[in-house]
């Protein structure tokens, strides 16, 4: 099965720096965020080539792929997949809602 293309919508990207970037100054280090963009970078190649693998969600063609605190949320299209949310699994579930249903 070949891999498929990566489209971050501007959402998924904006909580993906927000959330590297409040460990980055909670942390006063670097160090965390540079480990969990390496776990992101290993889970979204896992996804392109596996994308029916992650649990599917209660929402139309949303598919989760845990990360232990951290989610990622994406849509598998004919040859990409679009990654729809970045989510910090703390955070209130029903912002998360809100998200996934405007993408």
């Amino acid at each position: 099965m070949a891999q498929k293309t990566i489209v971050w919508t501007e959402t998924a990207i904006k909580q993906r720096r927000e959330i590297l970037k409040y460990w980055t100054i909670n942390n006063n280090s670097t160090k965390y965020s540079e480990k969990l963009i390496g776990q992101i970078k290993k889970r979204i190649k896992l996804i392109s080539r596996y994308p029916l693998s992650s649990k599917s969600t209660n929402h139309k063609d949303t598919r989760q792929a845990a990360m232990g605190n951290f989610s990622i949320y994406y849509k598998v299209e004919y040859s990409r997949i679009i990654i729809t949310a970045f989510w910090d699994n703390r955070q209130n579930p029903e912002e998360l809602l809100k998200i996934v249903e405007e993408n």
